[in-house]
């Protein structure tokens, strides 16, 4: 019994200071002892009484360092510290993870515990005598809790996610709510507390931080511009700060469709075709409005407002293909009226009232219809006809007169006949261009009083088709696509051909009046522009080219060229072979006019590119003048191995030597250069020794009427100079071949 002036602990391990046990949690131990209970009536009372005061144990998960973690520390105080005492463990993870030191009570974790696996670990102490085992204290249990850390990111168990939201929706509409979780202790710190961000999918949605939950963010955002929206969502530990562990899912948004959109026309104005001899319930084209909205937000529907065929057309709608299409409601005729202009409106059916405003959702357009002449037969002024003649008239007696006219604006003439299964008798005849009919016998009116007999009435000259047209469209064809042919504008009131649409992306041509002349014009070009009535529908105007040809009676085509209109203006088959005849002449006398300009221009003597005697070499440097002692040796005009008769190559050693020639004598040092000059030249060209390209070509004139004169210093010896050449000798012995040239003069001077 405790009694009420007894303080009571909660059960757990008891400390001995009050602060946290977390913090002193190693200095946790078991206390026992007694407590001195004090009756009604002041006497004290002794009792024994067991003294474990408990609070909780903590260990740390994911510890990793080197020695086992102290958890804490049991103590009995009937424990006097001399051994007398022994602490046993038993429970979850006793011996294995847990163990104690049996003397001092001490509790370590030997492995590494995660708070995600057990929370928690329920354990009994005892203590008991270390010699008998007997229990000094009744066992106690107590908990050991694994105390959590942060090592447990966020995750999004139910990703990725998929969401839908409308279109135009206002700001901050809520699209779908994502939630992660963090198996780390909620209860313990941050670590569970979760805060959600936005990654990716800025700045068109937001996400509550706290929650979770995705809006939108940005008005206005419209389907048929993007459909979809790829958005990355975060969710971090910690409360959002730094070092806290993050998990992200996938939300793919996706946007439905609302009527935001009107139907819309692709062209202002629509052009079409039908024939006079189409029949009511005929088709004559289609259109079609574009609504980019889906399913009955997309439908449209068509009406003719206004126009001068809305007696003649109607309008109904394909529902397979949303289309327009425009029939014929009664024949038309191309005599009477050639066009017609319609106004056409397509609307939607389903309008949503949140966006009415954005209004309006129709469109309107116009419809041109032009009206195809269709070659169409005579027509007989009267249904029938009624004529009287006495019987017994004479064979030519006239009977009457029908008529009948072509209702094409060709207004062709008509030829008349009468079919001979109407009148097996021949009793009458008619003229084929008028029409007048007259009786070919008297009749008898006893033997037949009526004759009844029938006249057909054909164009003549009527409009033949000339050839078939037909396109082609790199596109695939669908179902029920085709081209439309019609004249370009520009042509449309021409007198000389028309188009017929065949509806099956075919066209006809017809000539539609004779008399064609190649003189006033052998070449028509004829645009024609088609049409298709794809989505949207597209269009291209191409050029026909027909030419005249040139025809026999029996209509083959003799010439398409331009020869027959040429010849026709007056010039003859032989003029034409007289003009190209002088033409040929004269490039002739041009082409050796040529020639002959350019055989001038070349030298009259050919040699061959062997012989380099005649090759000239040009060098651009001058020469230092008769100071230049460097430049030119005089001296090798003297070779003294000429002198011997013998003048040796120096590219290949010759293989006879030739005896001296009888004419060939020694200079000596006094010589006139010219005479020396002149009887080498002499030498060269008679020495059948020397092939040509070891022959030396020396040139010592320099013309004749420069202002300059001479500039050689070789004919200087040759002049009357007053130039004083003594200084020469002085110049030592590489100039004594000068100083004899020019010093020797003056010596034979003075001798003379």
């Amino acid at each position: 019994q405790i009694n009420s002036n007894e303080t009571r602990r909660p059960c757990g391990l008891y400390s001995a200071t009050e602060n946290s046990p977390r913090e002193h949690a190693h200095r946790r131990h078991l206390s026992l002892h007694r407590h001195r209970e004090r009756g009604k009536e002041g006497q004290v009372l002794h009792r024994s009484k067991r003294g474990w005061v408990w609070n909780q144990f903590f260990v740390i998960e994911e510890y990793t360092g080197p020695d086992p973690v102290l958890v804490g520390r049991l103590h009995s105080d009937v424990d006097s510290g001399n051994g007398n005492m022994k602490y046993i463990l038993s429970g979850e993870g006793a011996g294995t993870i847990f163990v104690i030191d049996d003397k001092t009570g001490n509790i370590h974790a030997t492995k590494t515990l995660d708070r995600e696996e057990q929370a928690q670990y329920t354990l009994t102490a005892q203590a008991v005598d270390p010699d008998t085992n007997k229990p000094l204290e009744p066992p106690s249990e107590f908990i050991v809790k694994v105390q959590d850390i942060n090592d447990n990111p966020p995750e999004f168990l139910h990703g990725p996610y998929y969401a839908r939201v409308a279109e135009m929706s206002n700001v901050g509409t809520s699209v779908i709510k994502v939630t992660a979780t963090d198996a780390d202790d909620p209860t313990y710190g941050n670590s569970a507390r979760l805060v959600y961000s936005i990654l990716q999918g800025q700045p068109y949605f937001s996400v509550e931080p706290q929650t979770g939950i995705i809006r939108t963010a940005l008005p206005n955002m419209d389907r048929e511009a993007r459909q979809e929206y790829d958005v990355v969502i975060q969710a971090k530990d910690m409360g959002g700060h730094m070092g806290g562990l993050s998990g992200t899912t996938q939300v793919k948004i996706t946007l439905t469709d609302v009527n935001d959109n009107p139907p819309k026309f692709a062209q202002g104005v629509y052009a079409m075709a039908v024939s006079e001899d189409k029949v009511p319930g005929e088709e004559v084209g289609r259109l079609k409005a574009k609504d980019p909205d889906l399913a009955e937000n997309g439908l449209v529907d068509y009406r003719i407002l206004e126009g001068d065929g809305m007696n003649l057309f109607e309008i109904t709608k394909d529902s397979e293909t949303q289309e327009a299409v425009i029939k014929l409601k009664k024949t038309v005729d191309f005599e009477t009226k050639r066009s017609y202009t319609l106004k056409v409106e397509a609307s939607n059916p389903h309008v949503d009232s949140r966006f009415i405003a954005w209004g309006p959702y129709k469109d309107t357009t116009i419809v041109k219809i032009s009206v195809e002449d269709a070659d169409e037969p005579p027509s007989f002024m009267a249904p029938g006809y009624n004529f009287e003649v006495e019987e017994n008239a004479p064979a030519g007696t006239l009977v009457g007169r029908v008529h009948a006219k072509d209702t094409d604006i060709m207004n062709n003439p008509i030829r008349y006949m009468i079919p001979r299964y109407t009148d097996l008798e021949e009793f009458f005849i008619i003229n084929h261009e008028d029409g007048i009919i007259k009786t070919t016998r008297p009749l008898d009116r006893e033997t037949q009083a009526w004759h009844n007999i029938s006249v057909s009435a054909t164009e003549i000259g009527r409009s033949l088709i000339s050839f078939l047209v037909s396109a082609t469209d790199k596109d695939e064809m669908a179902h029920r696509q085709h081209f439309h042919f019609s004249l370009a504008p520009e042509v449309a009131n021409n007198h000389s051909f028309s188009i017929k649409d065949n509806r099956d992306s075919t066209a006809s041509i017809f000539v539609i009046r004779k008399g064609f002349s190649r003189m006033s014009q052998d070449v028509y070009h004829l645009p024609i522009q088609i049409n298709d009535n794809g989505v949207p529908p597209m269009s291209s105007t191409n050029t026909l080219i027909i030419r005249v040809c040139s025809c026999d009676s029996k209509d083959t085509i003799l010439s398409c060229n331009v020869e027959p209109f040429i010849l026709s203006a007056g010039l003859s088959t032989g003029a034409l072979i007289a003009i190209l005849a002088c033409i040929v002449i004269l490039l002739a006398i041009v082409v050796l006019f040529v020639a002959l300009r350019r055989q001038k221009k070349e030298p009259l003597i050919l040699f061959e590119e062997e012989d380099i005697r005649e090759n000239i070499i040009t060098y651009d440097d001058e020469g230092g003048g008769e100071e230049d002692t460097e430049a030119f040796d005089i001296a090798t005009l003297q070779n003294p191995d000429g002198a011997n008769g013998f003048l040796p190559r120096k590219d290949i050693k010759p293989e006879l030597q030739y005896p001296m020639r009888p004419d060939l004598r020694p200079i000596g040092n006094s010589v006139d250069v010219d005479d020396f000059i002149k009887t080498r030249i002499s030498d060269a060209d008679n020495d059948p020794t020397a092939p040509p390209y070891d022959s030396i070509q020396i040139y010592g004139y320099e013309g004749r009427g420069s202002i300059a004169g001479s500039l050689s210093s070789l004919e200087s010896v040759t002049t009357d100079s007053d130039l004083d050449y003594d200084y020469l000798q002085s110049w030592g012995p590489r100039f004594k071949k000068l100083a004899d040239l020019y010093g020797t003069k003056d010596l034979v001077d003075d001798n003379s």
